[in-house]
This record gives C-alpha cells, sequence and structure tokens, in this order.
C-alpha cells in the first residue's frame, strides 16, 4: 500500500455522494481486472487489489462512510474516533461480494469449481459482535483502559477449528462425488446447485468432533481489553479486529464492535469538546465581585467576579473543556453564574435591606429601567 494513502472516493472511481449500488458495481468491476489470479507476475495489481478492499470496506458501511467523511483516514488510525485501525481481508470481501464457493460468478471469472470452490464457503467468516458499553466523563476525557467479558463463539480446542475429531479424516462427499455441485434436469435443461450435504465443499468429516458436533467451534466466555482515546464521544465506536465469532471450521472470525455511551455527569454538561456548569453565587458577590471556586475535571480553579454580574452571566475558563480526539487542543468550561436569592430573613436582615432598596435609585436598576420603558405600552 502506498505511504500516502489515496482517496477512498477516488480509488473507487465514485462520487462521494455515490449511492451504495455504484460503490458496488465500481469493486466489482475493478477488483476483477487487479484481482492477483488474473495478475500472477504483477505485485502493483496485488496492491490495488488490496487498496480497492481497503475502500470497499469504508464506504459501503454507514457508520465507516460517516467517520471517513469526517475524519479522513484518521478515524482508522490507532487511537482514531471510533474505529481504531485495521480493515477486513480483501480477499473475503470479494469472496463476499462476488459469492465467493458455491458455483456462479465466482468460478467464472477464475476457473475454479469443484472442492476447492466450495471451500471458502465452508470456511466462512464469523459474526461480528456488538457490545455497549457505559464509561464516565473522566474516562471519555482523558481516555481509560477497560475489560470487558463477553460470551461468544470461539475457536473448538478439540478439533482445532476444523470439526473434525482427533485422528479423523475427511472424505469426499458420497452426495455430489466431491465437486460440491449437484446436478439435476428439468426437461431439456441441467441445472447446477451447491451440494445440500456439504453445502458446496467437497468433502464431508467422517467423525464430527464430540465437543462441538462439526461445526469447530463452541460458547465461550471471553475477556477483552481496550483502550478507550482521551476525548472520544458518546455513540463512537471502537473496533477490536478479530474478536468477533469463531467462522465456521477454521473460517476466520469477526470483529467486536463496543459502542460508548457516557454517563450523565453531576456536575458537567458536554457540547463537543466544551464543559458547561452552573456556579451559584451570593447576591452580595454579584453585587461586590469577588472569586469563587469552579470545579474542573483537573480539579479547582477560581473564577473572577466583577462587581455588578448578573444572575445566567457565562464566564469562559479556556482549556478547561474535553481533549480534542484529533490532537486539536481542548475545549472551554464555560461556567454560567446563577445568584442565589435569600429565602430566609430575619427581622434585622429584612431592616437592612429595605433601607438598601430605599438608597438604590434607578441609575443601579438600568435592565429594570430599560424593561418597564419597551413595555409602557401594555400597562395602559
Amino acid at each position: 500500500m502506498p505511504t500516502t494513502k489515496r482517496d477512498y472516493y477516488e480509488v473507487l472511481g465514485v462520487a462521494r455522494g455515490a449511492h451504495e449500488d455504484e460503490i458496488k458495481r465500481a469493486y466489482r468491476k475493478l477488483a476483477v481486472k487487479f484481482h492477483p489470479d488474473k495478475n500472477p507476475n504483477d505485485p502493483q495489481a496485488e496492491e490495488k487489489f488490496k487498496e480497492l478492499g481497503e475502500a470497499y470496506d469504508v464506504l459501503i458501511d454507514v457508520d465507516k462512510r460517516a467517520a471517513y467523511n469526517r475524519f479522513g483516514h484518521a478515524a482508522f488510525s490507532q487511537g482514531g474516533p471510533g474505529f481504531g485501525g485495521g480493515f477486513h481481508d480483501p480477499f473475503d470481501i470479494f469472496r463476499e461480494v462476488f459469492g465467493g464457493g458455491g458455483g456462479g460468478i465466482f468460478e467464472s471469472f477464475f476457473g475454479g469449481g469443484g472442492a476447492g470452490a466450495g471451500h471458502a464457503e465452508e470456511r466462512q467468516r464469523g459474526s461480528d459482535l456488538r457490545y455497549d458499553m457505559q464509561i464516565t466523563l473522566e474516562e471519555a476525557a482523558f481516555g481509560a483502559e477497560k475489560e470487558i467479558e463477553i460470551r461468544k463463539l470461539d475457536t473448538c480446542d478439540q478439533c482445532n477449528g476444523s470439526g473434525a475429531e482427533p485422528g479423523s479424516r475427511s472424505i469426499n462427499c458420497p452426495t455430489c462425488g466431491g465437486r460440491g455441485q449437484v446436478i439435476s434436469s428439468r426437461g431439456f435443461f441441467q441445472v447446477s446447485q451447491t451440494c445440500p450435504r456439504c453445502r458446496g465443499a467437497g468433502q464431508i468429516i467422517e467423525k464430527p468432533c464430540h465437543k462441538c458436533a462439526g461445526e469447530g467451534r463452541v460458547e465461550n466466555s471471553s475477556r477483552i481489553k481496550l483502550k478507550i482515546p482521551a476525548g472520544i464521544g458518546s455513540g463512537s465506536r471502537l473496533r477490536s479486529s478479530r474478536n468477533g465469532e469463531a467462522g465456521i471450521r477454521g473460517g476466520p472470525p469477526g470483529d467486536l464492535y463496543v459502542v460508548l455511551h457516557i454517563k450523565e455527569h453531576a456536575v458537567f454538561q458536554r457540547d463537543e469538546d466544551d464543559l458547561y456548569c452552573e456556579v451559584p453565587i451570593s447576591f452580595a458577590m454579584a453585587a461586590l465581585g469577588g472569586e469563587v471556586p469552579v470545579p474542573t475535571l483537573e480539579g479547582k480553579a477560581n473564577l473572577r467576579i466583577p462587581a455588578g454580574t448578573q444572575s445566567g452571566q457565562v464566564f469562559k475558563l479556556r482549556g478547561k473543556g474535553i481533549a480534542n480526539i484529533e490532537g486539536r487542543g481542548h475545549g472551554d468550561l464555560l461556567a454560567r453564574v446563577m445568584v442565589e436569592v435569600p429565602t430566609r430573613l430575619n427581622a434585622e436582615q429584612r431592616h437592612k435591606l429595605e433601607e438598601f432598596s430605599a438608597l438604590c435609585g434607578e441609575e443601579n436598576t438600568p435592565l429594570h429601567r430599560s424593561f418597564f420603558e419597551r413595555a409602557k405600552d401594555f400597562f395602559r
């Protein structure tokens, strides 16, 4: 693969708004052209074939395509936003698109057939899995290492995924004679179909493994470690390559996708890389000014309150928000001050406040004066 990755849309020769069918048509045409079996002595063709598989792997998947449109190739680098790097095998993608194995278009391109053609179908890839995980705002902000436990189908340790009892062997399927195909006559026509007994493999297991009943996989509990990058957002997906279900009879495993959900925080609300919080201050501090402690994810900070601060006024603490997942600095913390009005006054406090109110003229309440000036017509 080239050092500098080409744009995936350019690789497939499609527009950025291309429909799924256009992407599939473009891939099919180019993948056949550059397949290594068609170009056995051309290493550049093989590189192009792998590049096509990578581009198709991303653009055909709605979530991967959205991440690529937003972040480019950085979305799939180690620690990237949501997928963490790694792609499906380009040959597995080719077989999936062309229905590899069992006859049809795959053989028509490369002259396959018989047991060899069916082998790809028998060793089919395992399913991808999804796991939903809740993390704290602090873990999302600073990154974390987590370990999860899931139950999934793993390779059978008795037969190592072959599906055969140790010492047993595979024999030609008696139904199709090892061809993987059965032919039936319908009037003047002969129809070739995948053998129902061996599923196109051409061979069957003489003695299936007693532990997995010949499937090559059993259900186990697995513990998987995950690295959560700093700055990740709620709803992001982390891809743990090859940690999905094991494939049938030694087929490649699928992937595990972990969807992250950030728990509601007691103090902060998040908007992308910025944090918001409300800070209560007394009436006296709002009028006279002063300093008030403000919580941040990294500890306490002091916020200077100017004299005459109004309730709801927002102050910005630069760089006290969330780290940007692409490494572009930090967001800000926006503190909204809320003036708290005393609810229980004793006689002396009430008397002093009444004296204060009498001393205040309209010049000390410009918002009050402005509002009633604008609303005077409604009071007539």
